[in-house]
């Protein structure tokens, strides 16, 4: 394999179609081939994405600033392009034709999760694979292959791995039929009772007090979850139950299978697997990644304090090269072509000669967050956790204990009364309960990796390089035994892959610094479309949201005028008495909940409630309006927009409230012919999706754009006011709406009474 004319001059004039060219791998590639191949002209198989099609794709990936050479030297951006580069648009699953004066290909593209849904693994790395060779075929036996794979093709086997097909007895036909048939079949399990029952029963226990509606949406949103988890279940399974890591690995291999029967027909064909990518050594400058691979969430979560133990051996081999060792080995495979139906198989992998361990792998990190820590968050200065490498199954024990500690917790907090601390422990625990997701994701995906035993030989790709010129070995240098670990992690790669990380930690420092984010004020007047309804809408809940009471407290204000010092402490016990039952009666139906406090007034006289608000009870109930939700009601007033009142309590109570809105609809007291109250209601109370049903209705008859309006609430239950309307506020929320307002990113603001407002059971005080 002697050196003849160089890299450059060997593919000199070469026409190569790279595909994945937009990924990771495939983007260092075309830079390196650019920059360092001048004479070789680059076709680019590239899918559109949405509505931007594949040559606009492309201008933005060499408009990047790592390309800013290269274009420049090329005159523009457009001379580039007419010059070196052709773009197709298409995608591997159906191939387009392929340009007939192509000398080699480079597959980079293909699913790198190493957890992938069973059928879009297949899909992907076996299907892509075989329609790209199809469309190869088609062009003549002398076009260059060149297969990017990846080391762990392996699976796992123990001990030395050398440059050669992968030794396995699986029936590629039947496994391809199997992968691409579990979508439809998990889909279908996914329909019987067995998970519906299960998923059913979970989201009617978590949103029944929203109605049955929202429990469906529920359910059928954690059925599609549970079809995507169970196609990485079983293509894991498989994969493990036949010898490999995972789905990733193992359609990875049967992909090679694809490519040796293509070489078996007379091809030309080499198969570069590369080992843990990251960030790169040199070119095209040190550093440089884009995005998170493999190494880097382990990284940044230990640099936080979040990975307190990790499950190998301190003397397992981690086999990590840099991106541009990776693209140099490919551009001289690529300059080296093997001999038709002999296919050429190159490591690029560290581990066989220069072997990197966890426990220097550790040290070296660790070292780097003892010099350069995570700027403190709101818990302290990040205490970095010391590493004991006790084995997995003390790390599975440990992480197990800690998802129960979770469950508990959050099963009490649940039940908390709502208030300013329940959201903070909230907040507190939800960030606990990601890290531990995040946790168990990685480490299961990461556990095979972490205690695999595996030395892949690099013989074959050590005799290309010691082949080259000493410029060559410059200019492509892809001998990983020269990579200085410490010096590499510690001053290349941990200071590149925390860089965007500190970045984003300055602007959250920042705005904690500058206060809570209130809401954007509204224009004076909106500008009405010429079509479709033109009004904007404003809808409020009241109790809690508006007021900090609830209809107990505002019932207790009309009822304990009436008695006396005894009368009221027995009332008031009579009710303590009820408040177990009437809280578990709220937690499952918040409309049977309202019917039975509003049953208390019956015998009053519906003018006796109506006068009390409006003598008695108004400077109680004005005292104790937020004055940032009275401060937000007059800005949507003067926008022009109709503002709205839309309550379970009953009407008398809402009367002090009625002048700073356009519509007030409340719970209407059923009377008897005397104006006596029964204890019933004249209709069903407006509670959850009723809610969102009459806003609905209310908005047609009334011109209300509902995606320009806007709501208020406090409560799970009031979760279909708030999706009714384009612009919902969630307002010191109760701890489901909190988490779901923080999911869905809803504006969340805390409306509080005014300090010195008295909770005062009895607010008209004593009788004469």
């Amino acid at each position: 394999m002697a050196e003849t004319f160089g890299i450059a001059g060997r593919l000199d004039g070469q026409r190569v179609l790279l595909t994945g060219a937009t990924g990771f791998v495939g983007e260092a590639l075309l830079h390196l081939l650019l920059s360092e191949v001048p004479g070789c002209h680059v076709t680019l198989l590239v899918r559109a994405r949405g509505s931007q099609p594949a040559e606009q794709r492309v201008r933005a990936l060499v408009g990047k600033p790592i390309f800013a050479d290269v274009v420049e030297a090329a005159g523009g951006l457009d001379a580039l392009l007419a010059a070196r580069l052709r773009v197709i648009e298409g995608d591997l699953a159906v191939t387009p034709p392929l340009p007939d004066d192509l000398d080699a290909v480079v597959h980079c593209a293909g699913d790198v999760s190493f957890d992938p849904p069973v059928d879009e693994g297949f899909r992907t790395n076996v299907v892509g694979t075989r329609e790209l060779l199809a469309r190869v075929r088609e062009i003549g036996p002398d076009v260059h292959y060149v297969h990017i794979s990846t080391a762990y093709v392996a699976g796992r086997r123990r001990g030395t791995i050398p440059e050669a097909p992968v030794e396995h007895a699986v029936d590629l036909e039947a496994e391809l039929a199997w992968g691409l048939a579990q979508r439809e079949v998990v889909e279908h399990r996914s329909r019987g009772t067995e998970v519906l029952v299960r998923e059913r029963k979970k989201a009617e226990k978590e949103h029944s007090r929203a109605g049955m509606l929202t429990a469906a949406a529920a359910t059928e949103e954690a059925r599609r979850a549970w079809v995507k988890e169970e196609l990485v279940r079983v293509g894991t399974e498989r994969a493990r139950s036949l010898g490999w890591t995972d789905c990733y690995t193992f359609t990875k291999a049967l992909g090679e299978r694809v490519v040796e029967a293509h070489a078996a027909e007379g091809h030309v064909v080499s198969v570069v697997r590369p080992s843990i990518i990251e960030s790169a050594l040199v070119k095209p400058y040190p550093g440089w990644i884009e995005g998170f691979k493999m190494a880097e969430p382990l990284i940044l979560a230990y640099g936080r304090g979040e990975l307190p133990e990790f499950p190998s051996s301190a003397d397992t081999i981690v086999d990590i090269v840099p991106v541009d060792h990776v693209v140099a080995a490919i551009v001289g495979v690529l300059a080296f072509p093997p001999e038709r139906g002999e296919p050429a198989f190159f490591h690029v992998s560290s581990g066989d000669r220069n072997p990197l361990t966890f426990s220097v792998l550790y040290d070296v990190v660790r070292g780097y967050f003892d010099d350069h820590p995570f700027a403190a968050t709101d818990r302290g200065a990040v205490r970095l956790p010391e590493w004991r490498f006790p084995g997995p199954h003390s790390v599975e024990r440990l992480l197990t204990t800690s998802e129960r500690a979770y469950k508990v917790a959050d099963y009490v907090l649940g039940r908390a009364p709502r208030g300013d601390r329940t959201r903070e422990l909230a907040r507190k625990l939800d960030q606990q309960g990601r890290r531990l997701e995040f946790l168990r994701r990685y480490l299961d995906l990461y556990r095979e990796y972490a205690q695999a035993e595996l030395r892949f030989s690099d013989q074959h790709t050590l005799a290309l390089y010691r082949s080259l010129s000493p410029d060559d070995q410059e200019r492509f240098a892809f001998d990983t035994a020269v990579v200085d670990w410490p010096h590499y992690l510690g001053e290349v790669h941990c200071p590149a892959v925390t860089a965007p990380i500190r970045r984003l930690d300055e602007v959250r420092a920042a705005r904690r610094k500058a206060g809570p984010v209130g809401l954007k004020t509204l224009p004076q007047r909106d500008v009405a479309p010429s079509t479709g309804p033109t009004g904007v809408a404003a809808f409020f809940d009241m109790d809690g949201t508006l007021l900090s009471s609830n209809v107990i407290e505002t019932y207790l204000w009309m009822r304990l005028r009436e008695l006396s010092g005894t009368e009221r402490f027995a009332e008031l016990s009579r009710i303590a008495a009820r408040v177990p039952s009437l809280v578990r009666a709220e937690r499952r139906e918040r409309s049977a909940f309202l019917r039975s406090i509003y049953r208390e007034y019956a015998g009053a006289r519906l003018a006796d409630l109506e006068a009390v608000a409006d003598a008695e009870l108004t400077d109680h109930v004005l005292a104790r309006l937020a004055p940032a939700a009275v401060r937000r009601i007059r800005e949507h007033r003067a926008a022009g927009h109709r503002t709205v009142l839309i309550t379970g309590a009953i009407r008398p109570l809402t009367r002090p409230l009625a002048p700073l809105f356009d519509h007030v609809e409340a719970a209407e007291l059923a009377v008897d012919s005397r104006g006596v109250c029964t204890g019933f209601l004249e209709a069903s109370p407006l509670v959850g999706e009723s809610r969102s049903a009459w806003m609905h209705a209310w908005a047609r008859d009334n011109g209300i754009d509902m995606a320009k309006s806007f709501g208020y609430a406090d409560s799970h239950s009031d979760l279909p006011l708030l999706a009714a309307v384009g612009n919902p506020v969630a307002v010191r929320p109760d701890v489901s709406l909190y988490r779901h307002a923080k999911k869905a990113r809803w504006p969340i603001v805390d409306w509080a009474s005014p300090p010195a407002t008295a909770r005062s059971l009895n607010p008209a005080g004593d009788r004469a």
